[in-house]
């Protein structure tokens, strides 16, 4: 193995930490071909790369170490102190790259990879089960990660590549997202059983002006359609409660400490009745959104597509 005084100068150490794994990353499967066979041709012929490619990559990793990690007899290798230390160290990491790498295939496997699918909590209990199964009856090994929460945190872990797609309220419009109106569900507004409204069926939203609201959090997009509609019946709210989970809010309406704004329940509760909203038109629109231009895997795309074949029919009646 000739030694190649060409290459570039060793790193300065102020440039080391963050540069070496550059400099050295594809060169260790070379690293640990050659020290496998401790032979340089035969490492070549294994790996289908030239043999003085091989050699060249070896001294350079070896410049660039600052020390030899090899004994040299002709075309015959062996591995010096350093050079076996240095060995155990590539082989996890490179076991570690290819596991990482089988994950990601195994992830993007059109009949077995795997979705992060984000939606909101109201949706928990009933659509997205019945969506779920819907799916898998014709792709019955792609996997998911599900992933519950209100709607501006979804779509900052849609930023941040934590999921591919998600169902939220309001349909977002932003420039890096891409949104589609799949559904509306209507408002009911909520009020305790002994309510002085209780006895109504239907009922316009400035009737509730004087009263007392629980409602969900600001940054929650029913929180945000709650404010829009009571300003659009001519009042502001008077919010005595706030809290994170619609059950959680019908659960106080029960209990006689406000009324509220809420899509229907999975399962009728007790102790409160749920009034149709006449005026305004109390409704949300329920989107599918994910990243604008990132490509989607087999999985991803086959959910994607069924989601969208369920515009107008996603919710159970």
């Amino acid at each position: 193995m000739v030694h190649d005084h060409s290459s570039q100068p060793r790193l300065s150490p102020s440039s080391y930490e963050e540069d070496i794994a550059l400099l050295l990353a594809p060169r260790l499967a070379y690293f640990a071909g050659v020290a496998r066979h401790e032979h340089v041709t035969r490492a070549a012929q294994e790996m289908g790369v030239p043999q003085s490619t091989l050699s060249r990559a070896m001294v350079r990793l070896e410049h660039d170490l600052g020390l030899a990690l090899f004994a040299r007899k002709g075309r015959t290798v062996s591995l010096t102190p350093a050079g076996r230390t240095f060995l155990a160290s590539v082989e996890r990491a490179l076991g570690e790259v290819e596991r990482a790498a089988d994950s990601v295939r195994a992830d993007a496997d059109p009949s077995a990879g795997k979705v992060a699918f984000g939606f909101l909590h109201t949706m928990g209990s009933e659509t997205v089960p019945g969506l779920l199964r819907a799916f898998r009856a014709d792709h019955p090994r792609i996997r998911f990660t599900l992933v519950q929460n209100y709607g501006e945190a979804m779509l900052e872990r849609l930023r941040r590549g934590e999921l591919d797609l998600c169902l939220t309220s309001p349909v977002p419009d932003a420039p890096d997202l891409v949104a589609r109106r799949l559904d509306e569900q209507r408002l009911r507004l909520v009020v305790p059983d002994d309510h002085r409204l209780a006895g109504r069926r239907r009922i316009r939203l400035a009737e509730a002006a004087d009263e007392v609201f629980v409602t969900l959090e600001p940054g929650y997009g029913l929180r945000r359609i709650t404010d829009d509609l009571c300003a659009e019946a001519g009042f502001t709210p008077r919010v005595a409660f706030e809290g994170e989970e619609a059950e959680t809010l019908r659960g106080l309406v029960a209990a006689g400490l406000g009324v509220a704004l809420l899509p229907p329940p999975a399962v009728a509760r007790p102790g409160v009745v749920e009034l149709t909203v006449t005026a305004p038109r109390a409704v949300r629109e329920i989107g599918l959104a994910w990243l604008d231009g990132h490509p989607d895997t087999a999985p991803v795309a086959a959910f994607k597509k069924f989601l969208l074949s369920r515009r107008g029919n996603l919710l159970p009646d």
